[in-house]
Protein backbone atom coordinates (compact mmCIF):
# COMPACT_ATOMS: atom_id res chain seq x y z
CA UNK A 1 0.00 0.00 0.00
CA UNK A 2 1.44 3.38 -1.03
CA UNK A 3 -0.50 5.33 1.59
CA UNK A 4 -3.93 5.65 3.15
CA UNK A 5 -6.76 7.60 1.55
CA UNK A 6 -8.96 8.88 4.37
CA UNK A 7 -12.28 10.69 4.57
CA UNK A 8 -13.12 12.09 8.00
CA UNK A 9 -16.34 13.72 9.21
CA UNK A 10 -15.57 15.98 12.19
CA UNK A 11 -18.48 17.12 14.36
CA UNK A 12 -18.80 18.18 18.01
CA UNK A 13 -20.91 15.16 18.91
CA UNK A 14 -19.07 12.38 17.07
CA UNK A 15 -16.44 11.80 14.41
CA UNK A 16 -16.57 9.23 11.61
CA UNK A 17 -13.71 7.98 9.46
CA UNK A 18 -13.70 5.99 6.23
CA UNK A 19 -10.70 4.60 4.38
CA UNK A 20 -10.66 4.32 0.59
CA UNK A 21 -14.09 3.86 -0.89
CA UNK A 22 -15.78 2.55 2.23
CA UNK A 23 -13.75 -0.60 2.93
CA UNK A 24 -13.57 0.21 6.64
CA UNK A 25 -15.24 2.81 8.86
CA UNK A 26 -15.07 4.02 12.45
CA UNK A 27 -17.48 6.10 14.56
CA UNK A 28 -16.49 7.54 17.94
CA UNK A 29 -17.48 10.44 20.21
CA UNK A 30 -15.49 13.64 19.63
CA UNK A 31 -13.89 13.78 23.06
CA UNK A 32 -10.27 13.69 24.21
CA UNK A 33 -8.93 12.77 27.62
CA UNK A 34 -5.50 13.11 29.22
CA UNK A 35 -4.59 10.58 31.89
CA UNK A 36 -3.65 12.11 35.22
CA UNK A 37 0.09 12.11 35.90
CA UNK A 38 0.74 10.52 32.51
CA UNK A 39 1.49 11.84 29.04
CA UNK A 40 -1.20 9.59 27.59
CA UNK A 41 -4.17 10.76 25.53
CA UNK A 42 -7.37 8.80 24.95
CA UNK A 43 -10.32 9.46 22.64
CA UNK A 44 -13.89 8.30 22.16
CA UNK A 45 -15.34 5.69 24.52
CA UNK A 46 -11.91 5.06 26.09
CA UNK A 47 -11.80 8.73 27.07
CA UNK A 48 -15.23 8.49 28.70
CA UNK A 49 -14.18 5.34 30.59
CA UNK A 50 -11.02 7.01 31.92
CA UNK A 51 -12.94 10.09 33.06
CA UNK A 52 -15.58 7.88 34.72
CA UNK A 53 -12.87 5.97 36.57
CA UNK A 54 -11.49 9.28 37.83
CA UNK A 55 -8.01 8.86 36.37
CA UNK A 56 -8.39 11.23 33.42
CA UNK A 57 -9.69 14.71 32.52
CA UNK A 58 -12.00 14.91 29.53
CA UNK A 59 -12.65 17.74 27.04
CA UNK A 60 -15.53 17.69 24.54
CA UNK A 61 -17.05 20.03 21.91
CA UNK A 62 -13.63 20.39 20.29
CA UNK A 63 -14.89 22.05 17.10
CA UNK A 64 -16.72 24.73 19.08
CA UNK A 65 -13.61 25.22 21.25
CA UNK A 66 -11.48 25.89 18.16
CA UNK A 67 -14.01 28.28 16.63
CA UNK A 68 -14.16 30.47 19.73
CA UNK A 69 -10.37 30.23 20.22
CA UNK A 70 -10.98 28.60 23.60
CA UNK A 71 -8.69 26.77 26.00
CA UNK A 72 -8.96 23.98 28.57
CA UNK A 73 -6.77 23.43 31.64
CA UNK A 74 -5.69 19.85 32.39
CA UNK A 75 -3.38 19.06 35.29
CA UNK A 76 -2.52 22.72 35.68
CA UNK A 77 -1.49 23.02 32.02
CA UNK A 78 -3.51 25.21 29.66
CA UNK A 79 -4.15 23.69 26.21
CA UNK A 80 -5.46 25.58 23.21
CA UNK A 81 -8.27 24.24 21.06
CA UNK A 82 -5.85 23.44 18.23
CA UNK A 83 -3.61 21.38 20.55
CA UNK A 84 -6.54 19.36 21.86
CA UNK A 85 -7.98 18.80 18.40
CA UNK A 86 -4.54 17.71 17.14
CA UNK A 87 -4.29 15.11 19.92
CA UNK A 88 -7.79 13.88 19.10
CA UNK A 89 -7.20 13.60 15.34
CA UNK A 90 -3.83 11.89 15.86
CA UNK A 91 -5.45 9.15 17.95
CA UNK A 92 -8.27 8.75 15.43
CA UNK A 93 -5.84 8.37 12.52
CA UNK A 94 -3.88 5.82 14.56
CA UNK A 95 -6.90 3.51 14.23
CA UNK A 96 -6.55 3.51 10.43
CA UNK A 97 -2.76 3.29 10.55
CA UNK A 98 -2.90 0.25 12.82
CA UNK A 99 -5.65 -1.39 10.77
CA UNK A 100 -3.71 -1.13 7.52
CA UNK A 101 -0.17 -1.35 8.90
CA UNK A 102 1.14 1.87 7.38
CA UNK A 103 2.03 5.30 8.72
CA UNK A 104 1.76 7.14 5.41
CA UNK A 105 -1.42 9.07 4.62
CA UNK A 106 -1.59 9.78 0.92
CA UNK A 107 -4.68 11.97 1.10
CA UNK A 108 -6.85 13.22 3.95
CA UNK A 109 -10.11 15.09 3.40
CA UNK A 110 -11.89 16.43 6.49
CA UNK A 111 -15.57 17.30 6.25
CA UNK A 112 -17.10 19.84 8.66
CA UNK A 113 -20.58 21.34 8.89
CA UNK A 114 -19.32 24.69 7.62
CA UNK A 115 -15.82 25.79 6.62
CA UNK A 116 -14.90 29.04 8.35
CA UNK A 117 -11.48 30.70 8.36
CA UNK A 118 -10.57 29.95 11.99
CA UNK A 119 -11.45 26.25 11.77
CA UNK A 120 -9.77 25.95 8.38
CA UNK A 121 -6.54 27.51 9.68
CA UNK A 122 -6.58 25.20 12.69
CA UNK A 123 -7.09 22.03 10.65
CA UNK A 124 -4.39 23.01 8.20
CA UNK A 125 -2.09 23.72 11.15
CA UNK A 126 -2.79 20.25 12.56
CA UNK A 127 -1.43 18.62 9.41
CA UNK A 128 2.27 18.66 10.39
CA UNK A 129 1.50 17.22 13.84
CA UNK A 130 -0.57 14.48 12.19
CA UNK A 131 2.18 13.60 9.74
CA UNK A 132 0.14 14.74 6.74
CA UNK A 133 1.72 17.01 4.13
CA UNK A 134 -0.04 20.34 3.62
CA UNK A 135 -0.80 19.57 -0.04
CA UNK A 136 -2.34 16.22 0.99
CA UNK A 137 -4.90 17.69 3.42
CA UNK A 138 -8.17 19.28 2.29
CA UNK A 139 -11.18 20.61 4.20
CA UNK A 140 -14.69 20.58 2.72
CA UNK A 141 -18.21 21.32 3.94
CA UNK A 142 -20.91 18.77 4.70
CA UNK A 143 -22.76 20.08 1.66
CA UNK A 144 -19.79 19.26 -0.57
CA UNK A 145 -19.47 15.80 1.04
CA UNK A 146 -23.15 15.19 0.34
CA UNK A 147 -22.61 16.20 -3.28
CA UNK A 148 -19.62 13.90 -3.81
CA UNK A 149 -21.39 10.99 -2.14
CA UNK A 150 -24.49 11.33 -4.32
CA UNK A 151 -22.50 11.81 -7.55
CA UNK A 152 -20.62 8.61 -6.76
CA UNK A 153 -23.84 6.58 -6.90
CA UNK A 154 -25.56 5.22 -10.01
CA UNK A 155 -26.85 7.93 -12.32
CA UNK A 156 -30.52 7.01 -11.83
CA UNK A 157 -30.11 7.98 -8.16
CA UNK A 158 -29.48 11.63 -9.08
CA UNK A 159 -31.38 12.17 -12.35
CA UNK A 160 -33.71 14.71 -10.76
CA UNK A 161 -33.51 16.59 -7.48
CA UNK A 162 -32.09 14.85 -4.44
CA UNK A 163 -33.06 15.64 -0.87
CA UNK A 164 -31.47 14.61 2.40
CA UNK A 165 -32.35 14.90 6.09
CA UNK A 166 -29.51 14.85 8.60
CA UNK A 167 -30.68 14.22 12.17
CA UNK A 168 -27.74 14.33 14.57
CA UNK A 169 -27.01 15.45 18.14
CA UNK A 170 -25.80 18.72 16.57
CA UNK A 171 -29.23 19.47 15.06
CA UNK A 172 -31.58 18.83 12.14
CA UNK A 173 -30.50 19.89 8.65
CA UNK A 174 -31.99 19.53 5.19
CA UNK A 175 -29.89 19.27 2.03
CA UNK A 176 -30.99 19.54 -1.58
CA UNK A 177 -29.07 18.92 -4.79
CA UNK A 178 -29.96 19.27 -8.46
CA UNK A 179 -28.10 18.73 -11.71
CA UNK A 180 -28.38 21.23 -14.57
CA UNK A 181 -27.24 19.86 -17.91
CA UNK A 182 -26.14 22.42 -20.49
CA UNK A 183 -24.61 22.39 -23.94
CA UNK A 184 -21.08 23.02 -22.71
CA UNK A 185 -21.08 21.90 -19.10
CA UNK A 186 -23.06 20.19 -16.38
CA UNK A 187 -23.58 22.18 -13.22
CA UNK A 188 -24.34 20.60 -9.85
CA UNK A 189 -26.00 22.83 -7.24
CA UNK A 190 -26.29 21.80 -3.59
CA UNK A 191 -27.65 23.73 -0.60
CA UNK A 192 -27.97 23.21 3.14
CA UNK A 193 -30.61 24.55 5.52
CA UNK A 194 -30.47 24.35 9.31
CA UNK A 195 -34.04 23.69 10.37
CA UNK A 196 -35.50 25.66 13.28
CA UNK A 197 -37.66 22.65 14.17
CA UNK A 198 -34.59 20.80 15.46
CA UNK A 199 -35.02 18.68 18.62
CA UNK A 200 -32.82 16.77 21.05
CA UNK A 201 -32.39 13.08 20.28
CA UNK A 202 -33.08 12.36 23.95
CA UNK A 203 -36.82 12.78 23.34
CA UNK A 204 -36.72 9.57 21.27
CA UNK A 205 -36.24 7.60 24.50
CA UNK A 206 -39.92 7.93 25.41
CA UNK A 207 -43.01 7.00 23.40
CA UNK A 208 -44.55 10.46 23.72
CA UNK A 209 -41.28 12.11 22.73
CA UNK A 210 -40.88 9.86 19.70
CA UNK A 211 -44.41 10.73 18.51
CA UNK A 212 -43.65 14.43 18.85
CA UNK A 213 -40.41 14.01 16.90
CA UNK A 214 -42.28 12.11 14.17
CA UNK A 215 -44.83 14.96 13.89
CA UNK A 216 -42.04 17.54 13.66
CA UNK A 217 -40.26 15.61 10.91
CA UNK A 218 -43.50 14.99 9.04
CA UNK A 219 -44.25 18.73 9.09
CA UNK A 220 -40.74 19.54 7.80
CA UNK A 221 -40.95 16.88 5.11
CA UNK A 222 -44.36 18.07 3.91
CA UNK A 223 -43.09 21.64 3.60
CA UNK A 224 -39.76 20.83 1.94
CA UNK A 225 -40.73 18.04 -0.44
CA UNK A 226 -44.09 19.23 -1.72
CA UNK A 227 -44.56 19.76 -5.48
CA UNK A 228 -41.01 18.64 -6.31
CA UNK A 229 -39.85 15.64 -8.31
CA UNK A 230 -37.12 13.78 -6.43
CA UNK A 231 -34.97 10.96 -7.75
CA UNK A 232 -34.14 9.94 -4.21
CA UNK A 233 -34.14 10.94 -0.56
CA UNK A 234 -31.24 10.21 1.78
CA UNK A 235 -31.38 9.91 5.55
CA UNK A 236 -28.25 10.26 7.67
CA UNK A 237 -27.25 11.01 11.24
CA UNK A 238 -27.53 9.19 14.54
CA UNK A 239 -31.26 9.91 14.78
CA UNK A 240 -31.94 7.74 11.73
CA UNK A 241 -29.99 4.69 12.90
CA UNK A 242 -33.47 3.36 13.67
CA UNK A 243 -36.59 4.63 11.91
CA UNK A 244 -39.37 2.68 13.66
CA UNK A 245 -40.21 5.78 15.71
CA UNK A 246 -40.77 7.94 12.57
CA UNK A 247 -43.63 6.03 10.92
CA UNK A 248 -45.57 8.99 9.49
CA UNK A 249 -42.40 10.70 8.27
CA UNK A 250 -41.14 7.50 6.63
CA UNK A 251 -44.51 6.95 4.96
CA UNK A 252 -44.27 10.47 3.54
CA UNK A 253 -40.72 10.27 2.15
CA UNK A 254 -41.13 6.71 0.81
CA UNK A 255 -44.14 7.59 -1.34
CA UNK A 256 -43.05 7.34 -5.02
CA UNK A 257 -39.40 7.95 -4.11
CA UNK A 258 -36.25 5.93 -3.54
CA UNK A 259 -35.09 6.33 0.06
CA UNK A 260 -31.61 5.45 1.27
CA UNK A 261 -30.17 5.41 4.77
CA UNK A 262 -26.42 5.92 5.21
CA UNK A 263 -25.05 6.93 8.60
CA UNK A 264 -21.46 7.52 7.45
CA UNK A 265 -22.48 9.56 4.40
CA UNK A 266 -20.35 12.66 5.10
CA UNK A 267 -17.24 10.62 5.84
CA UNK A 268 -17.81 8.55 2.71
CA UNK A 269 -18.32 11.69 0.63
CA UNK A 270 -15.03 13.04 1.99
CA UNK A 271 -13.36 9.73 1.11
CA UNK A 272 -14.70 9.87 -2.47
CA UNK A 273 -13.28 13.38 -2.74
CA UNK A 274 -9.95 12.16 -1.36
CA UNK A 275 -9.80 9.36 -3.93
CA UNK A 276 -10.60 11.81 -6.72
CA UNK A 277 -7.79 14.12 -5.64
CA UNK A 278 -5.29 11.31 -6.23
CA UNK A 279 -6.33 10.95 -9.88
CA UNK A 280 -4.68 12.71 -12.79
CA UNK A 281 -8.12 13.51 -14.21
CA UNK A 282 -11.21 14.10 -12.08
CA UNK A 283 -14.04 11.60 -12.12
CA UNK A 284 -16.49 14.48 -11.53
CA UNK A 285 -16.27 16.71 -14.65
CA UNK A 286 -18.89 19.17 -13.41
CA UNK A 287 -19.05 22.74 -12.15
CA UNK A 288 -19.97 22.15 -8.51
CA UNK A 289 -21.64 25.00 -6.62
CA UNK A 290 -22.21 24.55 -2.91
CA UNK A 291 -21.24 25.82 0.53
CA UNK A 292 -17.47 26.17 0.50
CA UNK A 293 -17.28 26.91 -3.25
CA UNK A 294 -17.68 30.11 -5.24
CA UNK A 295 -20.96 30.63 -7.08
CA UNK A 296 -19.57 33.46 -9.25
CA UNK A 297 -16.64 33.98 -11.61
CA UNK A 298 -14.42 37.07 -11.37
CA UNK A 299 -12.72 38.46 -14.50
CA UNK A 300 -11.08 41.64 -15.80
CA UNK A 301 -10.81 43.08 -19.29
CA UNK A 302 -7.13 43.43 -20.23
CA UNK A 303 -5.08 44.13 -23.35
CA UNK A 304 -2.50 41.50 -24.22
CA UNK A 305 -0.47 41.91 -27.41
CA UNK A 306 -2.98 44.56 -28.53
CA UNK A 307 -5.84 42.07 -28.18
CA UNK A 308 -8.64 42.51 -25.64
CA UNK A 309 -8.94 39.44 -23.40
CA UNK A 310 -10.80 38.35 -20.30
CA UNK A 311 -8.35 37.67 -17.47
CA UNK A 312 -9.92 35.05 -15.18
CA UNK A 313 -9.14 35.75 -11.53
CA UNK A 314 -11.49 33.17 -9.99
CA UNK A 315 -13.97 30.67 -11.41
CA UNK A 316 -17.36 29.54 -10.17
CA UNK A 317 -17.00 26.11 -8.58
CA UNK A 318 -13.57 26.72 -7.03
CA UNK A 319 -13.14 26.25 -3.28
CA UNK A 320 -13.07 29.76 -1.84
CA UNK A 321 -10.09 28.99 0.37
CA UNK A 322 -8.09 27.67 -2.59
CA UNK A 323 -9.17 30.29 -5.14
CA UNK A 324 -7.29 33.49 -5.89
CA UNK A 325 -4.62 34.91 -8.12
CA UNK A 326 -1.61 37.22 -8.14
CA UNK A 327 -0.87 39.20 -11.31
CA UNK A 328 1.10 42.26 -12.36
CA UNK A 329 -0.76 44.89 -14.36
CA UNK A 330 0.41 48.01 -16.21
CA UNK A 331 -2.23 50.74 -16.14
CA UNK A 332 -2.66 53.09 -19.09
CA UNK A 333 -3.76 56.49 -17.72
CA UNK A 334 -6.24 54.74 -15.46
CA UNK A 335 -6.76 55.30 -11.74
CA UNK A 336 -9.09 52.37 -11.11
CA UNK A 337 -9.48 48.60 -11.50
CA UNK A 338 -12.74 47.10 -12.73
CA UNK A 339 -13.87 43.55 -11.98
CA UNK A 340 -16.65 41.69 -13.81
CA UNK A 341 -18.55 39.38 -11.44
CA UNK A 342 -20.68 36.78 -13.22
CA UNK A 343 -23.07 34.63 -11.21
CA UNK A 344 -24.61 31.37 -12.43
CA UNK A 345 -27.58 33.47 -13.50
CA UNK A 346 -26.14 35.68 -16.32
CA UNK A 347 -28.75 38.34 -15.53
CA UNK A 348 -26.92 39.01 -12.26
CA UNK A 349 -23.66 39.95 -13.98
CA UNK A 350 -22.20 43.16 -12.54
CA UNK A 351 -19.12 45.39 -12.71
CA UNK A 352 -17.32 46.59 -9.59
CA UNK A 353 -14.88 49.48 -9.90
CA UNK A 354 -12.19 50.18 -7.28
CA UNK A 355 -10.55 53.61 -7.36
CA UNK A 356 -6.82 53.52 -6.60
CA UNK A 357 -6.67 56.28 -4.02
CA UNK A 358 -3.19 57.48 -3.09
CA UNK A 359 -1.48 55.85 -6.07
CA UNK A 360 0.84 57.95 -8.29
CA UNK A 361 -0.37 59.19 -11.68
CA UNK A 362 2.11 58.46 -14.45
CA UNK A 363 1.93 58.78 -18.22
CA UNK A 364 3.22 56.40 -20.86
CA UNK A 365 2.13 53.13 -19.31
CA UNK A 366 4.60 53.38 -16.44
CA UNK A 367 2.31 52.59 -13.52
CA UNK A 368 2.78 48.93 -12.65
CA UNK A 369 0.82 47.36 -9.80
CA UNK A 370 0.67 43.95 -8.14
CA UNK A 371 -2.89 42.67 -7.79
CA UNK A 372 -3.71 39.89 -5.32
CA UNK A 373 -7.15 38.29 -5.14
CA UNK A 374 -8.27 36.10 -2.22
CA UNK A 375 -11.48 35.12 -0.41
CA UNK A 376 -12.72 35.17 3.18
CA UNK A 377 -15.72 32.98 2.33
CA UNK A 378 -17.98 32.13 -0.63
CA UNK A 379 -19.36 35.67 -0.81
CA UNK A 380 -16.43 37.90 0.20
CA UNK A 381 -13.45 38.64 -2.05
CA UNK A 382 -10.35 40.49 -0.83
CA UNK A 383 -8.47 42.74 -3.26
CA UNK A 384 -4.95 43.92 -2.45
CA UNK A 385 -3.11 46.33 -4.79
CA UNK A 386 0.47 47.57 -4.40
CA UNK A 387 2.56 50.00 -6.45
CA UNK A 388 5.48 48.05 -7.96
CA UNK A 389 7.34 51.03 -9.38
CA UNK A 390 8.69 50.88 -12.93
CA UNK A 391 12.27 49.71 -13.09
CA UNK A 392 14.96 52.31 -12.38
CA UNK A 393 12.83 55.09 -13.82
CA UNK A 394 10.13 55.18 -11.14
CA UNK A 395 10.84 53.53 -7.77
CA UNK A 396 7.83 52.19 -5.89
CA UNK A 397 6.06 54.80 -3.79
CA UNK A 398 4.91 52.11 -1.37
CA UNK A 399 1.27 52.98 -2.14
CA UNK A 400 -1.11 50.09 -1.41
CA UNK A 401 -4.73 49.39 -0.63
CA UNK A 402 -6.85 46.48 0.54
CA UNK A 403 -10.59 46.23 0.08
CA UNK A 404 -13.30 43.63 0.51
CA UNK A 405 -15.80 43.09 -2.30
CA UNK A 406 -19.11 41.29 -1.89
CA UNK A 407 -19.79 38.97 -4.81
Amino acid sequence: MDGLIVGLDLCDAYTQMVCGQGEKSWTLPTVVCKKKDEDLWLVGEAAYASALAGDGVIVDKLVKLVKKDGTATIGGIKYGGMQLLSHFLQKVLELAREEYGTEMIKRLVISVARVDQRLLTCLQGCGEYLGVEERSLSVISHTESFMYYVLSQKREVWNNQIGMFDLSPDGLCYYEMKVQRGMRQTTVLAEREELEESFSLDILKTGAGAKLADRILFSCGSRLLQKKAFSSIFLTGKGFEETDWAREFMKLVCTRRRVYGENTLFAQGAAYRAVDLTREKTGYPYVCICEGRLDSSVTMKVLHKDQENQLVLAEAGESWHEAGKEVELILDQQDYLEFIITAMDPKKKKAVRLVLEGFPRRDGKTLKVLLKIGFLDERTMTVTVRDQGFGDFFPSTGASMRQEVML
